[in-house]
């Protein structure tokens, strides 16, 4: 009886939903001010119902309920608690079901967070959401029913959950990464609230950027944990990062990252309105599209959602639905944006403007190669592989170019920067920069390599164009060190944190790709191989036992 309460609240939550998607915005166009304010109450029932829903779930997982297909195939009665609770999302029906929880959570908070914004703009921006939810619960309810029963033949225990999943990693990492995938659907209600109404100014950038922000931090952090258990669970260490399923989450990333700076131009001076909409309808499309290629069955990996390709040809559509139908709104409707503000070739928006453009070329690189195998072997052309060569060759020079730009961005004034100024505040930097990348690489670690110089040149020129503007920004001539410092603005320290993160990225990397010694070997008991400074000996194997598992010599 508990699951048919949870199949219950999920087709009431599709009810609700389509109401939502379809009353609020018929509001606004008709002017019916009691139609849109059922948009926030509204978005509040959805998330109880679907949380109620996601409840019934893991308590059934919780309590072993084998009657239930889906946790007599993911689960088992001697798996711990934590990891029962988390088996909830370890496969494709139970994924699916927190997706569009956390989207439902997501409406909630627009709901409860936007007393302040235009009750025309609410209504549109959780009917567009609502019916991003509308697609996800029928998906669910018609091919990934996760209370489907298998009564009366029951098993009296679960097939338990996949060995590679037992781990913190599962707790984590996919709640981390739905919330910044699902968060850019947010923007994108916003950028699609916009283009309806056809006012894109900038307080449109300054309602939308902060849950931008808010869904890049979880994205990130998502790819960070997921990184983090790859590498050591599977073994690989050291820079690994090309599977289909890591890029099928990086693409977003990089279309987030663009999208965060182009907010904060049109936030404050008004341009890129037009750039900025449809970096928030990428986004999202990116994010549909990574749920597509993990649970379509069409990519090889060790981590993507082997299911049938029917549950593919769904998302697909539904993706041709959400991306094109936005895409084609953005073409009719562009031409009522304003404008746009002139600017100088030496301004802060140019280089976000080609901070921007860099970011989206390395988003296409990392879209070629992951989906041209697919087109490849789709069109009768064969089974093609496109491995870290072809990554590697194209995305590190635009990683240096992007480091370039952005170092001479962060100096730059709004609209206009005089050229001869600029030379005299970073031609210093530059020349240290050139000097470290040479002599550390070279000198000190004996490596001459296209790739480290690069990565020791460009890290040097970010944080010296850093630390040159933490001096302008601190003036210790007339606050001292500590003081200016501590009056820094909480998002100029953010932006230099994030900064330098990427510095910490390139080094490792760098390091890790050139330095590194791989070897295979095949040893016999007593046998002994010398790998770098070190010397290993191949001892024997043995028998053991755990609490869930075994292994035999």
């Amino acid at each position: 009886m508990i699951a048919e309460i949870g199949h219950f609240s999920l087709v009431l939550a599709l009810v609700v939903a389509a109401v939502l998607a379809i009353i609020p915005m018929l509001g606004t166009y008709v002017g019916e001010s009691r139609w849109m304010s059922i948009a926030r109450p509204g978005a509040l029932l959805l998330f109880s119902l679907l949380a109620l829903s996601f409840a019934v779930l893991v308590f059934s997982f919780a309590t072993n309920d084998f009657t239930v297909r889906y946790v007599a195939n993911h689960s088992n009665s001697f798996l711990p608690l934590y990891y029962r609770i988390a088996a909830t999302w370890g496969g494709h029906e139970g994924s699916l079901l927190l997706w569009v929880t956390v989207l439902g959570g997501w409406m909630a908070a627009v709901a409860t967070c936007s007393r302040s914004l235009p009750l025309e703009l609410v209504a549109r921006v959780l009917s567009v959401m609502s019916l991003v939810a509308v697609g996800f619960l029928l998906f669910t309810l018609i091919t990934s029913n996760p209370f489907e029963r298998s009564l009366p033949d029951f098993p009296l225990d679960g097939r338990d959950l996949n060995p590679l999943l037992q781990d913190f990693g599962l707790v984590v990492h996919p709640p981390m990464l739905y919330m910044g995938y699902v968060g850019f659907s947010v923007a994108y209600a916003f950028a699609v609230a916009g283009l309806l109404s056809g006012k894109l100014d900038s307080a449109w950038a300054r309602w939308s950027r902060p849950w931008t922000t808010v869904a890049w931090c979880f994205l990130t952090i998502g790819i960070t944990l997921g990184s983090w258990w790859s590498y050591y669970e599977l073994g690989w260490g050291g820079w690994w990062f090309w599977d289909p399923v890591e890029n099928a989450s990086f693409m977003p990333w990089l279309v987030g990252t663009a999208l965060v700076h182009s907010l904060a131009v049109t936030e404050k001076r008004g341009v890129f309105k037009a750039w900025t909409v449809l970096l928030a309808l990428l986004a999202f499309s990116l994010s549909l599209l990574g749920t597509f290629l993990v649970r379509s069955g069409v990519l090889t990996s060790v981590h993507a959602f082997a299911n049938d390709p029917e549950r593919g040809v769904f998302v697909l559509g539904f993706l041709a639905f959400v991306a094109g139908g936005s895409l084609l709104l953005f073409a009719w409707r562009a031409a009522v944006f304003d404008a746009e503000k002139t600017y100088s070739i030496f301004s802060r928006e140019m280089f976000l403007l080609v901070n921007n453009v860099l970011l989206m070329g390395a988003m296409v690189v990392v879209l070629l190669g992951t989906l041209f195998p697919l087109i490849s072997e789709m069109l009768g052309l064969g089974k093609i592989s496109v491995g870290p060569p072809y990554f590697n060759t194209l995305f590190v020079p635009l990683s240096f170019l992007l480091m370039l730009a952005m170092g001479v961005g962060m100096v730059l004034r709004w609209k206009q920067h005089e050229a001869a100024r600029l030379w005299r505040q970073l031609r210093t930097v530059a020349a240290i920069s050139v000097l470290l990348g040479v002599v550390i690489p070279v000198v000190l670690l004996s490596e001459f390599s296209v790739g480290v110089i690069g990565a020791v040149l460009f890290s040097a020129w970010v944080v010296g164009v850093m630390a040159l503007d933490v001096k302008h920004r601190v003036n210790p001539n007339r606050a001292g060190w500590w003081r200016g410092l501590r009056r820094l603005p909480r998002s100029y320290v953010s932006m230099l944190l994030a900064h330098f993160g990427l510095v910490v990225l390139v080094l490792g990397v760098a390091g890790t790709s050139y330095f590194s010694v791989e070897k295979d070997v095949r040893l016999r008991a007593g046998d002994t191989v010398e790998l770098g400074p070190y010397s290993f000996e191949f001892v024997g194997v043995r028998d053991q036992e755990g609490p869930r598992w075994a292994t035999f010599g």
